[in-house]
């Protein structure tokens, strides 16, 4: 297994986890996770690159070993956040960025305010936002009111053997292999067993949500060549799709310059169900 280190920076008010591989001379890369996961779920894909690389991997603000908020998030802090990020280790040069779920909808948002800082753009399943309507704003209001009252909690598995079952459950495609790693890392020590290595208000309702037309108008000033990569098995992709397959060519033809690759035998988390796809596709795609 490729090893990886770890070193914290003080990002704007917040002490953030960074994990590192590969030779510190080496071509930075920019790997941005998705919600509820952590850096190290991109071991995988690390130890499939044919390339020599400078993985730069973070763990967003209130997930694995990052600090937490005091009770809230805002989703703009992870656009600052990055931006701070790509200034402390690139402030010179625009980044190649690969982000997953969430960590593609913030580097693609990112990128269209800030295109001058991106250079090539790997986007994983991160444009299926849902379209809130006004209707929906009392309902989701008085649902974070409600949240905000009382304590948010995971749920407590008894070890981390428990956790990397439930992984499995959640995608059978797992090896137990790669379920015990991912379980070292995606849980917790608590009191009575393992939670998610994360800030449980994460679990609480938005009460303020990214506007579609707003996030299409950041991905119409992108200036970096994007490469989409899905799931051809993907719930995420289904959920927000299936019936409606134009809306997605509506959404990626708001990127000038892309290309849209789908992977067989394959669900949401394409970097743990076919990481050697995933990084060949990457490698294949980026400078």
């Amino acid at each position: 297994m490729q090893q990886s280190t770890s070193e914290f920076l003080q990002l704007r008010g917040r002490r953030i986890h960074v994990r590192l591989w590969g030779e510190t001379d080496a071509p930075l890369l920019f790997l941005l996770h998705g919600w509820c996961e952590v850096s190290a779920s991109f071991q995988f894909v690390v130890e499939a690159f044919q390339r020599s690389w400078r993985v730069i991997a973070p763990d967003w603000r209130g997930f694995g070993l990052s600090q937490w908020n005091d009770g809230h998030y805002w989703f703009p802090d992870y656009f600052a956040d990055l931006d701070a990020l790509l200034q402390h280790y690139s402030p010179d040069a625009p980044a190649r960025i690969v982000g997953h779920s969430m960590g593609a909808v913030v580097s693609s948002i990112y990128g269209g305010a800030c295109p001058e800082r991106v250079s090539a753009l790997v986007n994983m399943e991160g444009v299926g936002l849902q379209v809130p309507t006004p209707e929906d704003m009392p309902g989701r209001l008085a649902q974070w009111i409600r949240q905000s009252g009382r304590e948010a909690s995971f749920r407590t598995y008894p070890d981390r053997t428990a956790f990397a079952a439930r992984l499995r459950r959640d995608n059978p495609r797992l090896s137990a292999d790669r379920a015990e790693y991912l379980a070292r890392h995606l849980a917790r020590d608590v009191e009575g067993g393992v939670r998610w290595a994360a800030d449980p208000c994460h679990l609480w309702v938005n009460p303020v949500r990214l506007q579609l037309a707003e996030a299409m108008a950041c991905w119409r000033r992108i200036e970096a060549p994007v490469l989409f990569i899905h799931g051809a098995d993907s719930v995420y992709i289904r959920e927000a799709f299936g019936s409606r397959p134009e809306e997605m060519d509506r959404r990626l033809a708001c990127f000038a310059r892309h290309r849209v690759e789908t992977l067989a035998d394959c669900g949401h988390n394409l970097h743990h169900d076919q990481p050697e796809q995933v990084a060949a596709l990457i490698e294949g795609f980026l400078p």
